[in-house]
């Protein structure tokens, strides 16, 4: 909880080492959203945490889309997008309805099964599956869903990405439109619906910027260092790895 924040101090380095594999993960490093998610948790709690994540997303966002501006495929973009804010409509009422323990419950099962299927797309034909529109709407309302209640969709768009076999910068550059687009979508759910966009969150948040700041030069320098193949690989072992930490935790 917010208040906790001012009296461990622990929690502070907590949320700075989560701004920090934030701006890494935004710089093109996918797939460690869960450690993100599970720092910020620690620091604070899973409802609260959402709302102080959503102004560093956003500066994340719009360095990654000025770096890789240039990559981006518009037509991924379009075909996620719109069921990604209905995703995002379907959280902002699942998640008022779920407890605590439920909600946090139901973030380690969605990285989890997300893990099970980018394991099964590597090992399976994957081109008539991808084609089919369904995949589309069902990763992107899945996306969405996730998004709104616990700032995971990256790990779920992963799916969709990798499934479109799109090259390292493609991906970042088409991911980064994706999650800018959907971020400001939700910050009037944060804002008047769930109340965890405050005064008090967006001042906690700002003290975190530095460390994302730091983190998305780290992120471009380690991005410039691996390649197509090794990237892909990146990706399912940091989405495994978040996953079991995530379930554990």
């Amino acid at each position: 909880m917010l208040e906790l924040f001012t009296n461990i101090p622990s929690h502070y380095y907590l949320a700075a080492t989560g701004a920090f594999l934030l701006g890494i993960a935004k710089s093109g490093v996918k797939g460690i959203a869960v450690f993100i998610v599970v720092l910020f948790v620690f620091a604070f709690d899973a409802k609260a945490s959402t709302g102080i994540l959503m102004p560093l997303l956003i500066l994340g966002d719009v360095f990654a889309i000025i770096y890789y501006k240039k990559h981006a495929h518009w037509k991924y973009v379009f075909q996620l997008i719109p069921w990604m804010c209905l995703g995002v409509l379907l959280g902002t009422y699942g998640g008022n309805l779920l407890d605590k323990t439920t909600f946090k419950t139901g973030m380690a099962g969605l990285i989890l099964v997300t893990t099970l299927l980018l394991l099964y797309l590597e090992q399976r034909p994957i081109k008539q599956l991808s084609a089919h529109w369904t995949f589309g709407s069902g990763i992107g309302i899945l996306a969405g869903f996730s998004t709104m209640i616990g700032n995971l969709a990256g790990a779920v768009t992963n799916i969709y990405f990798l499934a479109m076999r799109l090259p390292k910068n493609v991906f970042i550059g088409t991911s980064a439109y994706v999650f800018f687009i959907i971020n400001i979508f939700k910050i009037p759910f944060h804002i008047w619906a769930w109340e965890t966009i405050t005064p008090h969150s967006l001042n906690v948040s700002l003290q975190f910027v530095p460390y994302l700041i730091i983190g998305l030069f780290v992120g471009v320098r380690l991005v410039k260092r691996i390649n197509d193949v090794a990237y892909r690989k990146l990706i399912l072992v940091l989405t495994a790895i978040g996953a079991v930490v995530l379930f554990f935790r």
